[in-house]
């Protein structure tokens, strides 16, 4: 490990400023609520370590997944496309930690890489935004309805079969614009990421989870760091928050036991209730025409298994296989 990774904590914030120590850099996406993200891990880490924020650097890498905006990403590679080369940098030390929304991480890490912890969670629900009207009710039939998600489309499809889903791709005010200007009748996105940005009032309309399952990981700031580098995730271990940590062990073992890529409409959300952590899992045709759900519970330190166990059920079951699992 080189010193560039050390952390010191100084005594005190004053003498932190004056002090020459490395400074930790964090990788991250360009995007309002990448930055977002990335702002709040150093917020986070410079009150855990006493050091002022100034001391935690925050690089900007521009990745594939950025560039792709005429299709989508189940077509040119999948999640690997938002991290790759983030990835890249943590493993030729360019930087120290990465931060990631949780649901754009590959189920499997590059070698010597790994999710050393996560930002308490937010809202796990999705958004819906339209032209006009206050609910799905109001869309009339045949609306155009944007996204760039196959889980979003699948289950848009499931509640309406009537509606035509289209792709929509860019950050969050872009796909925001394209709906005002009238492109498309509505869109989706998750109510965390409109929160971070102070938009949330943009949301018509809150999907509750028991009708509308998020994405995996949906709502989590994801860390991911050296596994060698002792240091850095020591201080990742200062604010990651447990419960999170617990949730998305479940849900990543969840989608990793059906292979889960951004080519297959999957969802799962983990809790954690006392002692025990609850998944409840779904698998869907494209058109939304057919489902597979799971839904069951098992001890926190078991989490990693649960989810495991609930993806083989829906790989293994009968309207699973009929969906190409």
């Amino acid at each position: 490990m080189s010193a560039d990774t050390n952390i010191q904590t100084s005594p005190s914030p004053a003498s932190a400023s004056k002090a020459v120590a490395p400074r930790l850099r964090i990788g991250t996406r360009g995007s309002p609520l990448a930055l977002w993200q990335a702002h709040a891990v150093q917020a986070a880490l410079a009150a855990a370590l006493g050091r002022p924020a100034e001391g935690i650097a925050i690089e900007i890498i521009r990745t594939t997944g950025d560039t792709i905006q005429d299709r989508a990403l189940s077509e040119a590679g999948g999640k690997g496309l938002f991290t790759k080369e983030i990835e890249d940098a943590l493993l030729e030390g360019r930087i120290d930690l990465a931060v990631h929304s949780a649901k754009d991480v590959a189920t499997v890490l590059p070698e010597g890489l790994h999710l050393s912890g996560y930002l308490p969670r937010a809202d796990v629900r999705d958004a819906l935004i339209l032209k006009r009207g206050a609910g799905l009710d109001d869309l009339p039939a045949g609306a155009k309805v944007g996204t760039a998600s196959l889980r979003r489309a699948a289950q848009m499809k499931r509640l309406r079969p009537d509606l035509k889903v289209e792709l929509l791709r860019g950050n969050v005010h872009t796909r925001l614009a394209r709906v005002r200007e009238g492109d498309f009748d509505a869109t989706l996105l998750a109510f965390a990421g409109l929160s971070r940005l102070g938009l949330a009032h943009e949301a018509n309309a809150v999907l509750e989870t028991r009708s509308f399952l998020p994405a995996v990981g949906q709502g989590a700031v994801a860390i991911e760091c050296r596994v060698a580098d002792a240091a850095t995730n020591a201080a990742i271990a200062a604010i990651a928050c447990r419960d999170t940590g617990i949730a998305l062990a479940a849900e990543r073992a969840f989608l990793a036991a059906l292979d889960g890529s951004c080519r297959t409409p999957i969802a799962g959300l983990a809790t954690v209730e006392g002692d025990l952590v609850r998944l409840a899992g779904l698998v869907l045709a494209l058109d939304g025409s057919d489902a597979a759900e799971t839904e069951d519970s098992a001890p926190i330190a078991e989490a990693a298994a649960l989810g495991a166990r609930c993806g083989g059920r829906l790989r293994d079951s009968a309207p699973a296989r009929a969906l190409g699992l």
